[in-house]
């Protein structure tokens, strides 16, 4: 009978042992893309806020300087003194702050052009108020348009954060024109009362003009602030900033109705529009530490929430790491342990003395035995002799 030899196990191919190693590469590898952009991404956002702070601090120094100057320009124009001090305070502060960050916010340049012109105005002489006021006029262009070169730099402008992008806006563009625009038409209307009247209806003209530019900005002013609360997830928003914003808007709509000719004399009281200017600049004052404020305290809370991302980025990464090393050591050491199985089969074939283990489904041959003569049994197996057995 022919006994089939047990079968051999298929070593497995060189390619099928890498083929799993392989595999757990090839999904390393757009792990490591999708973490990487994550942390590109949050990293980007995390430096945008930063800067955004950056440009934050600089508008609220350039603020200061902003209410002193139209605090200046006024009192030149009406023959009171200058409240240098205060002027230059705010000077110093924002040239402190242009230092710190000016490089970084690309500024030093626009900034140096503008304390120029300010220290052209210490020597302003309050005899010729219409040229005072003209000369104060640039240097508030030359102010503003910093006020826009610092938004633009800094990011603030492109914050893409609804709540965020209506405060920076209100805080660095509206208020600060609303502000600037109300001094002048005061300013003007106090310039007009002077004049021959041959040259008040040109005056006059000029003060309509004036009263859009003031009245325009600050009715941008309140739609933004009131769409920063709505669509802000910021409890304490609300609350902090409707209250002044109200006080301002009554302000506004005072300057709006006082600035306006009468009918009759075609005329603006000089003196209520002074007054009507004086409690709007009083209000924006109030107004604008609040906004940037609520804006700071926002991007500090965004800062925040990004480095969180990007530490759940570097755990997640991690865990990724380590779950495909623990299955490619896995797949390692089964490897190894299938190639001793092999090599230990192996041995045992190739061994001469070495019995082969029957397999337990085939059927078990014996030794055949010696042919024995025909009539032959077995002989009886030799018994030993008991106690009894001579007396059968």
């Amino acid at each position: 009978m022919t006994v089939p030899a047990p079968r051999a196990r298929r070593r497995p191919s060189t390619m099928g042992r890498l083929l799993p190693l392989l595999l757990i590469g090839a999904l390393l590898a757009p792990v490591g893309l999708l973490v990487t952009f994550a942390w590109q991404q949050t990293s980007d956002d995390r430096s945008l806020a930063a800067r955004e702070r950056l440009g934050v601090q600089y508008l609220t120094a350039l603020a200061g300087v902003t209410d002193a100057l139209v605090e200046a320009q006024s009192a030149t124009v009406n023959g009171r003194p200058v409240a240098q001090g205060a002027l230059d305070r705010a000077v110093e502060e924002a040239a402190a702050v242009d230092a710190r960050i000016g490089v970084e916010l690309l500024s030093q340049e626009r900034w140096a052009g503008v304390r120029a012109k300010l220290e052209a105005l210490r020597g302003r002489s309050a005899a010729d108020p219409e040229s005072a006021y003209t000369a104060y006029g640039e240097v508030s262009d030359l102010l503003l348009a910093l006020h826009r070169k610092v938004r633009e730099s800094s990011g603030l402008v492109r914050d893409p954060v609804a709540d965020s992008f209506f405060l920076q806006d209100s805080a660095g563009q509206e208020l600060p024109e609303a502000v600037v625009a109300a001094g002048r038409l005061a300013d003007l209307g106090a310039l007009i009362a002077r004049r021959p009247a041959a040259e008040q209806a040109r005056g006059l003209m000029e003060l309509s003009g004036l009263r859009v530019a003031a009245l325009a900005p600050a009715g941008d002013l309140v739609d933004n602030l009131r769409s920063a609360v709505d669509s802000s997830e910021s409890t304490d928003l609300g609350a902090n900033v409707l209250t002044p914003l109200d006080t301002y808007q009554r302000s506004v709509e005072a300057l709006a109705a006082y600035s306006t000719p009468a009918k009759g004399t075609g005329l603006v009281d000089q003196t209520q529009l002074a007054a009507a200017a004086l409690n709007t600049h009083r209000s924006a004052r109030q107004l604008q530490p609040v906004i940037l404020a609520e804006l700071d305290a926002q991007l500090v809370e965004r800062i925040d929430e990004l480095d969180r991302d990007r530490w759940l980025i570097i755990a997640a990464g991690v865990v990724a790491v380590l779950l495909l090393g623990w299955l490619a050591a896995l797949l390692v050491n089964a490897a190894a342990r299938a190639r001793r199985r092999a090599a230990l089969a192996a041995s045992h074939t190739d061994s001469p003395d070495t019995p082969v283990r029957n397999d337990p489904w085939q059927p078990t041959v014996s030794e055949p035995r010696g042919l024995q003569p025909a009539g032959v049994g077995r002989e009886p197996e030799t018994a030993q002799w008991g106690a009894f057995d001579a007396a059968r």
